[in-house]
């Protein structure tokens, strides 16, 4: 048996414990818990064959009681001894993507990234387009492309505007976005809808999101449907599952919402959340946005996602769309840190716009814990490797 050690100030004591999947040399994929710098086996510890599954999904889908039911286990469990056999310190494996990705839909929520780009790109007009404040804008994403963190991203190639019409090459004005993803543990049959004040008996838990970005790539394809093929190439996500359950010290009442919303999107409960992010763009921090400045909140995107019938299943990953807020300094991609390319910044004494190969980007962010410190989501990272181009 073994004690584990949890570093003072660490984001993964024990009002975390985030759940992941990882596999050792000597074993295959199951799922684990993170306590300070290890991670705990939870099919040996527990003995629930679920947790022996390569994947969340089977856990997720048993539901609202259960989670927390095991919850309230694995904290008694890593407060006290556990089989040393069980423990791994997290160097020693390796991480997968969490869970089993069924569907996904990227939001818009942030007025500030939504005002930012529509002064960007609709210099001559109003920033919001007339429906932004009546619903939450969204787009529906391909599930194949999400990866976990520390996948390379190989920049994409696609057709592009140019003066003398379409060109087809590799994306020259490749972009992140920092978000916030919400993982759907138990589903909604279709034709049925999920109310605002549901979302937490259907949510497991949040992740870190990088939804990259081909600007040049969607600029040219997404009227009138928007995006497609610029933002469908990949999607990073954290390789913890930050359970809903430790996020209840961060919640917040989200800003004033004017115009009113209609019913359906009205909301009893509070699920802002304040939660930093941190962007580093080769090891140079170029942001700093705040979640909890988000108009429209995570309850509210799920009850608008079915409120038409369509079903949600296990798996489900909805994301917040890009976080920024007012200041130079909270915006959460690059088309807004540089304000379209025209003011670069230094990314160690190199003039940058947009990512060039060979250029990583970390998202981090940490939240505010049940006993006054804080708790942490890890890490969502990409490496950008050169186009694939195809031959003659």
């Amino acid at each position: 048996m073994t004690t584990i050690t949890v570093p003072d100030g660490s984001p993964f004591g024990l009002d975390n414990l985030p759940y992941g999947v990882f596999s050792t040399p000597a074993g295959g994929r199951r799922v684990g818990v993170r306590v300070g710098e290890s991670v705990v086996d939870l099919a040996q510890t527990l003995g629930y064959d679920v947790f022996a599954r390569p994947s969340l999904n089977p856990f997720m889908a048993q539901g609202r009681a259960r989670w927390d039911e095991v919850r309230g286990r694995v904290a008694e469990l890593v407060a006290g001894d556990v089989p040393a056999s069980a423990v791994h310190a997290l160097p020693s494996v390796t991480l997968h993507r969490p869970f089993e990705v069924a569907d996904y839909v990227d939001f818009y929520a942030s007025e500030h990234h939504a005002s930012n780009v529509g002064r960007i790109l609709r210099p001559d007009a109003e920033p919001l387009l007339p429906n932004w404040k009546h619903l939450p804008v969204g787009y529906h994403g391909r599930s194949s492309t999400v990866v976990v963190s520390g996948t390379e991203i190989t920049r994409p190639c696609g057709q592009r505007r140019s003066d003398d019409g379409p060109v087809f090459g590799p994306s020259t004005r490749l972009d992140i976005e920092a978000e916030l993803g919400f993982v759907v543990g138990t589903g909604s049959p279709m034709g049925s809808r999920v109310s605002t004040d549901e979302f937490a008996e259907h949510v497991f838990g949040a992740v870190l999101v990088n939804d990259w970005s081909a600007r040049d790539i969607q600029a040219w394809e997404y009227q009138p449907l928007g995006p497609n093929l610029g933002k469908s190439f990949a999607t990073s996500v954290s390789a913890w599952v930050v359970p809903l359950q430790a996020l209840e010290a961060a919640r917040v009442p989200g800003p004033v919402q004017d115009p009113e919303v209609l019913p359906y999107l009205k909301e009893t409960q509070d699920w802002g959340l304040d939660i930093d992010l941190e962007i580093r763009w080769n090891g140079h921090v170029v942001s700093r946005p705040g979640y909890r400045q988000m108009y429209w909140s995570p309850a509210q995107m799920l009850a608008h996602m079915t409120v038409n019938g369509a079903a949600a299943s296990t798996g489900d990953l909805y994301a917040s769309g890009t976080v920024s807020g007012p200041g130079p300094d909270e915006r959460g991609a690059l088309i807004e840190v540089t304000w379209g390319g025209r003011h670069p910044v230094d990314v160690g004494g190199r003039p940058s716009t947009f990512l060039e190969d060979g250029d990583e980007v970390v998202i981090g962010a940490t939240a505010p814990g049940a006993s006054g410190g804080r708790i942490g989501f890890g890490e969502v990272a990409g490496r950008i490797a050169p186009a694939v181009e195809p031959g003659p």
